[in-house]
């Protein structure tokens, strides 16, 4: 298995496993909602997705940059992790993770922050394992549009 940095060129494999992931989470299955979505990431360079793959795209992760005001430094914001339905518990998530942390060090970033759902336990067992400590806070958001 390898992992590498996502290209425009992964855009149709990229784009199938977006849409399992957004199902996941209860959207619906919109492939070119996906293709539309991440070509302009990657053309943007407004985050950075690594891909999993051996044959085929095991799954994806994808970092958007940030701050952070307290630490006055630069962090990383996991906010997508997800490995197809046939690779789950073969060690992708966590080589994923794995990657991801090692970038954020590579590039100087402070920490990675992420968020996961309340009922997603294999996640948060992944994420506890890895070092990752929850935080005191709680999440809020507002629709605007």
């Amino acid at each position: 298995m390898t992992i590498r940095q996502a290209t425009i060129d992964d855009i149709s494999e990229l784009a199938k496993l977006f849409s399992d992931y957004r199902v996941f989470y209860g959207q619906d299955f919109d492939l070119e909602k996906s293709v539309n979505f991440l070509t302009q990431r990657l053309n943007k360079k407004d985050s950075v997705i690594f891909v999993a793959l051996d044959t085929n795209f095991l799954g994806f992760t994808q970092l958007y940059p940030s701050f952070t005001s307290i630490g006055v430094q630069e962090i990383w914001i996991l906010n997508d992790l997800f490995v197809n339905d046939k690779s789950r518990q073969k060690g992708v998530a966590q080589m994923l993770i794995n990657h991801v942390l090692q970038f954020s060090k590579d590039t100087g970033r402070r920490k990675v922050i992420l968020s996961t759902a309340y009922s997603n336990d294999k996640a948060q067992q992944l994420y506890e394992k890895l070092g990752f400590t929850k935080t005191e806070f709680y999440n809020y958001e507002k629709l605007t549009l």
